[in-house]
């Protein structure tokens, strides 16, 4: 299954919503593979056993299950999130790219790739139709996330 959507940060047409810099938004991202038990439900806690600028990698803990991936950066721009196939797990990825039309318009793009190529059968369909909503939930959960620790003050600088 391939699936992408975009959630608008910054309306520039609303006064009612605080507008996001680049930068927390990038900080925001970058938590998010950096400390992803605030960000996901279920996920008990997350070791990151390589770091580096450009990526890392780490193993997330849901209760007995381990799941490895490996995040790659690309300064202020993506987060790249790769899970090699492990297991009964299959390989996926997601991609979350930083758009901006205009000067403060943010938008981000999250990007799913199962790398099945083959036609989904009807009722492969009907489950992927609750995986794409409970990917968009969980996205907008990530946003509503970032925007709380951005009103906080806890993206104004790099992550520690």
């Amino acid at each position: 299954m391939k699936f992408t959507h975009l959630i608008e940060i910054n309306n520039l047409g609303n006064p009612l919503i605080t507008p996001l810099s680049r930068s927390q938004l990038w900080h925001g991202l970058v938590l998010r593979a950096e400390r992803p038990t605030l960000f996901l439900i279920g996920l008990d806690s997350c070791e990151i056993t390589v770091r580096s600028a450009e990526r890392m990698s780490r193993t997330l803990h849901f209760g007995k299950l381990a799941v490895i991936d490996e995040v790659r950066f690309r300064l202020m721009d993506q987060v790249h999130y790769h899970v090699p196939q492990q297991n009964d797990i299959p390989a996926s990825d997601l991609t979350m790219t930083i758009e901006e039309p205009q000067a403060g318009a943010l938008f981000v793009r999250f990007a799913y790739d199962d790398h099945r190529d083959t036609p989904e059968t009807a009722e492969e369909s009907f489950y992927n139709d609750f995986r794409r909503e409970a990917y968009k939930e969980s996205d907008i959960d990530t946003i509503r996330m970032i925007r709380q620790l951005a009103e906080e003050g806890q993206l104004d600088s790099p992550i520690q």
